[in-house]
């Protein structure tokens, strides 16, 4: 053992101080969650990411380059560049397409390919770890739930019935359109949930794990809490602009439920 390893033992804490220094920041986040939720009566969420994988049993890499031969076998592949064929998320190439051919019948079947993939993904879709518990306890404590997100909401639908949570944000399921240009980050399908729900924007927070959800929201006047599973996406959402991230929406869950009990009768 060397001096400086001794050192680095000596200086780290242990018994009931090290369990001190662990809760700390444990509580500072949630004293912030807690802050952020609690003025909170509209909830928007982003579908793939904060309430599922949706690609987990298929990657959306292998539908992006899926999309790009279907492209490909009917002489079209000189529609993208080549970064955009090597890209590995299918909405990136979808919406190439539409930029060159907007509101076109190859766009518009193009769109119909791939909310068939979103569909058949369903099946294998992996949930996030605690949404379940989250939405429901939103739901339970008159908290005001809807989706917004670029994916097909028939998908969205039959994922949310599958996992019996439908009734948690029906009607309120504000997805994909033909018109291309109006996926997020354009604030459109923001803006669909607060008119239909009548929220007050100072009330709603969006939940979302990519920049262009926090974008959105931002055009649209509503607070942001970014969901990270990891690293580069924590990376990509504070170039963005998000200050509130949660690598876990464990602790999120556990404030919510804190907050609703404080408020039950």
């Amino acid at each position: 053992m060397t001096p400086e390893s001794t050192r680095s033992e000596a200086t780290q804490p242990d018994g009931p101080q090290a369990e001190t220094t662990q809760a700390a920041p444990k509580a500072d986040e949630a004293a912030l969650l807690r802050k952020v939720v609690t003025p909170v009566r509209f909830v928007l969420f982003d579908f793939d990411g904060p309430i599922c994988r949706l690609f987990a049993g298929r990657p959306a890499t292998t539908v992006a380059q899926d999309l790009v031969q279907w492209l490909k076998e009917r002489g079209l592949r000189g529609l993208l560049t080549d970064d955009e064929k090597e890209q590995p998320d299918p909405y990136v190439v979808l919406r190439a397409v539409d930029r060159r051919h907007p509101r076109s019948d190859l766009v518009v079947e193009l769109e119909q390919w791939l909310t068939r993939q979103e569909l058949a993904a369903v099946a294998t879709a992996m949930p996030t770890a605690y949404v379940d518990r989250l939405i429901r306890t939103w739901s339970a404590v008159g908290v005001r739930l809807a989706v917004t997100t670029n994916n097909a909401p028939c998908a969205v639908s039959r994922y949310l019935e599958r996992r019996g949570l439908l009734e948690c944000f029906s009607p309120h399921i504000y997805g994909r359109t033909q018109d291309l240009s109006l996926l997020k980050p354009d604030p459109y399908c923001v803006e669909r949930a607060l008119h239909a729900m009548g929220a007050e924007r100072g009330a709603a927070l969006m939940i979302g794990d990519a920049p262009s959800d926090y974008v959105a929201a931002e055009r649209a006047g509503v607070r942001f809490l970014g969901y990270a599973r990891n690293e580069h996406k924590a990376e990509l959402l504070r170039a963005a602009g998000a200050e509130h991230l949660v690598d876990s929406l464990e602790q999120l869950s556990s404030v919510v439920y804190a907050i609703g009990r404080t408020k039950a009768p």
